[in-house]
């Protein structure tokens, strides 16, 4: 995930000016990983591997839903699951829409939706927490009881603190003394980005072994390890090293 301000201009093959060029990704040749010139920007969402995280995106969404409405009433519970696995959705997208982007155009472009997907994904989160929380102490429930629990605590301290970082170096560079400070931070931020969603992803499969889970829902352990494997398949691939300082 990457946020950041002060666009540079350099040419799209060494926009970090440091004679190596972004546009060749951790994996695979340089044009499956970037966006071409005058393209829409809506297709860096499936360029490359994009389409299987897209694909595991609607997978996690299609199979929280169907458990959720299929099994048992819906309740006030019920609002976190199907939140959450639709602002990780909302999320890859953030994630998808800015990877390929490589001149300074495509970059401006790009960290506006990246930033406003990310709100969106913010405020989804926001409700399924509220939800839980409020669940918890109408029922008189217990907290930390489980795993997820404790992920889940940590990944939502965790996901607060980049979306305050991300926001900041992008709308109010001067926090940071300025554009040339808030760029040194770009790429300890993308890092943190796509650890957080490793943790994320393990926060989601965590969930399976849930008492309300294994009782109600019944979602599968396998199935959302292989949702995540496809997800890791169609995001990491894409990461441009340079922007990771590499």
């Amino acid at each position: 995930m990457a946020s950041a301000t002060g666009i540079p201009q350099q040419p799209p093959t060494d926009s970090d000016n440091d004679g190596r060029g972004d546009l060749e990704p951790l994996l695979g040749r340089p044009g499956d990983a970037s966006q071409r010139d005058n393209a829409p920007i809506v297709k860096n969402l499936i360029l490359g591997t994009g389409v299987i995280a897209e694909a595991a995106g609607v997978l996690l969404v299609a199979s929280v839903w169907v458990a959720v409405f299929l099994n048992g009433p819906l309740i006030l519970f019920s609002v976190h699951p199907l939140a959450q696995s639709f602002g990780l959705l909302v999320l890859i997208q953030s994630i998808l829409v800015l990877q390929p982007t490589h001149t300074g155009q495509q970059k401006a472009v790009g960290q506006k939706i990246h930033a406003g997907l990310n709100f969106l994904a913010f405020v989804i989160f926001a409700v399924g927490v509220i939800s839980i929380e409020v669940n918890k102490f109408i029922s008189n429930g217990a907290h930390f009881h489980s795993v997820h629990g404790y992920l889940g605590v940590v990944a939502s301290f965790w996901l607060l603190a980049q979306y305050v970082i991300g926001f900041t170096m992008f709308g109010v560079p001067a926090l940071y003394g300025g554009e040339a400070n808030a760029k040194k931070i770009w790429k300890y931020h993308r890092f943190s980005g796509y650890v957080l969603l490793l943790f994320l992803a393990a926060t989601v499969i965590s969930a399976t072994q849930t008492d309300y889970n294994l009782n109600v829902l019944g979602l599968k352990l396998w199935a959302m390890i292989v949702i995540f494997v496809l997800l890791i398949i169609g995001v990491y691939p894409r990461i441009k090293k340079q922007k990771l300082g590499l």
